[in-house]
């Protein structure tokens, strides 16, 4: 059966992706962002022209992940259409690049909100329609950088990641009683098709960047975008991730991997989530709680 799917960040790179491949899929596919009728608003026509092409329910909803008056809004007007939403996608982030003395702690802060508080602002308004049907999935976008080898002057943003990451597993154990799933995605490093480097944000004391730029890091910024690009295969293809949320969104109840890994340069998160995953899953087996693991197909309360 088709799903209503909210998805967050998707007028560009995997949001837009697999916006566009869950809706060729046959879902009900929202794609929020922010600003349809400014800065967006090309992305808003261009959406409603891959509807109209291939026959898809995709459209684009005003969504602002930092004001939850905005999330709340968006989520009621896909209830009041579909009287459910069936899948979440925790897309929306941002990076920042830079050495991170240079960030000042308000742009720490706005990064997490970003990548980290905005998923809380969604799950308040979407969790209580999904409890009260027993019945949902959370999708979570994560990175290989919270457990695999990572690059320095990216720290704002994998910091982020990291606690986003934990936050999805803390939220799967909380969900399962409610039999609402929870599958993170995890993609490694990607420099084209995505548009994380080109909008990424810079540091805004300009003064420790420059002492920086000119010591024993000078040059250091490029030299890290250029072993990127050099350890990602030519062939890397973002499109990946998003067919991997869609094969996760089709899988029945019960069968939806916790974690799909979607990485062309291989930089170990795989093995470092296997064992960080393993450790917290023996854990609640020794204290009873091993059910909290996998969700159970529950019939709603009258």
């Amino acid at each position: 059966m088709d799903k209503v799917i909210l998805i967050t960040g998707a007028s560009s790179g995997f949001g837009r992706l697999t916006a566009e491949a869950l809706a060729r899929a046959g879902h009900i596919v929202y794609a929020s962002m922010r600003a349809t009728t400014g800065r967006n608003a090309a992305a808003v026509q261009q959406m409603a022209a891959f509807a109209d092409l291939h026959g898809a329910a995709l459209q684009a909803v005003e969504l602002d992940v930092q004001s939850q008056d905005s999330v709340e809004a968006a989520v009621e007007s896909i209830i009041a259409a579909h009287g459910r939403i069936d899948v979440v996608i925790h897309n929306a982030g941002h990076m920042a690049f830079g050495p991170a003395e240079a960030f000042s702690p308000e742009q720490f802060a706005q990064l997490y909100d970003v990548n980290v508080v905005s998923t809380q602002r969604v799950n308040r308004a979407v969790l209580p329609h999904m409890r009260a049907r027993r019945e949902g999935l959370l999708v979570w976008v994560s990175s290989s950088s919270s457990a695999g080898g990572t690059p320095p002057y990216l720290s704002p943003y994998f910091a982020a990641k990291a606690a986003m990451d934990a936050l999805a597993v803390q939220y799967a154990r909380e969900l399962t009683r409610w039999s609402i799933e929870s599958s993170i995605i995890v993609p490694g490093a990607f420099t084209s098709g995505t548009n994380h480097f080109a909008h990424a944000g810079s540091p805004a004391d300009q003064g420790v960047l420059a002492q920086y730029e000119q010591g024993p890091y000078a040059g250091f910024g490029e030299q890290i975008q250029q072993a990127f690009a050099a350890i990602v295969p030519p062939e890397a293809d973002a499109g990946a991730v998003a067919t991997a949320i869609v094969d996760v969104v089709g899988q029945p109840f019960g069968q939806r991997p916790f974690r799909v890994h979607i990485d062309p340069a291989q930089d170990g998160a795989d093995v470092g989530f296997a064992v960080l995953d393993r450790l917290r899953a023996e854990m609640l087996q020794r204290v009873g709680m091993a059910d909290l693991l996998r969700p159970q197909r529950q019939a709603p309360h009258a």
